[in-house]
């Protein structure tokens, strides 16, 4: 019993000061934040209307077209981690597969550039 406690014990202080952090990050949250915030920060936002206006009202497209960027670029870096951490042991054809993703995503992202997809008015 007391080597299987020796052998958990690190994992049980670990624990035990991740809850702490927590609590004490929580508590100080809510003694420290603003009681009484402006009007405007407290106002439901999501998707740049008010969420009880008509369901039929034009949508504007700049919220799909930021949520699109946003899905490729998460997949290359989903994609870019693997390779990084096993860079040592790849090939010369695993290589130059990710150079051609890369440049693939980096022509896609100056098109967007060049056209204002990332401007907001």
């Amino acid at each position: 019993m007391e080597e299987l406690l020796r052998a958990y014990l690190p994992i049980i202080i670990f624990l035990g000061i991740a809850v702490g952090l927590g609590i004490v990050l929580l508590l100080s949250a809510i003694i420290i934040a603003v009681r009484h915030p402006d009007a405007e920060k407290v106002s439901a936002y999501e998707c740049g209307f008010n969420a009880f206006d008509d369901a039929r009202m034009k949508f504007d497209v700049r919220f799909y077209l930021v949520a699109i960027l946003f899905i490729i670029f998460d997949l290359e870096v989903a994609f870019l981690f693997p390779w990084a951490v096993a860079f040592g042991d790849i090939s010369m054809t695993a290589f130059w597969s990710m150079m051609v993703f890369l440049s693939v995503l980096t022509v896609g992202f100056a098109y967007e550039w060049k056209k204002g997809a990332l401007e907001w008015e």
